[in-house]
């Protein structure tokens, strides 16, 4: 049963990013260029998004200690901003700015079989396999 409820989430969200516009590389480029033509339409999707969110937060969410599965929840106890947090946010960001695509959008995107988001999502595939097993056993050797 959980597996069908992740499946409708991912695909009302994948539906909902499409339906916005929040997919369309060109609208979010639009979006992020401040200093050129910029477009604020989804600014208003993003507000719209928080206020459909915040409250169900606040009265479904943090006052559970777990999920509806049963299993806890897990935050991070990290309150420090470092180099790491810091650069890969920078990354991230300039990585949105060039493609005009984020993870969200981008596998929404694959349904659409262009060859552009296929690498993408490849590329993305490869950095995520290489921070798991290059850049986080790395930091535990470091600590040593």
């Amino acid at each position: 049963m959980m597996m069908f409820v992740a499946l409708f989430s991912g695909v009302l969200f994948g539906l909902g990013l499409a339906v916005s516009g929040m997919v369309d590389p060109a609208r979010v480029i639009g979006f992020l260029d401040v200093a050129g033509v910029w477009d604020p339409s989804l600014m208003f999707v993003m507000v719209g998004a928080l206020g459909v969110f915040t409250p169900g937060y606040f009265l479904l969410v943090k006052p559970r200690l777990c999920s509806l599965s049963g299993c806890a929840f897990q935050f991070s106890n990290q309150k420090i901003i470092d180099r790491r947090l810091v650069g890969g946010a920078a990354l991230f960001g300039l990585g949105w700015g060039m493609a005009g695509i984020c993870p969200g959008p981008a596998l929404s995107l694959l349904a659409s079989g262009e060859p552009r988001i296929l690498l993408f999502v490849l590329c993305m595939g490869i950095g995520l396999f290489l921070v798991d097993k290059v850049l986080l056993p790395l930091r535990w050797l470091r600590h040593a």
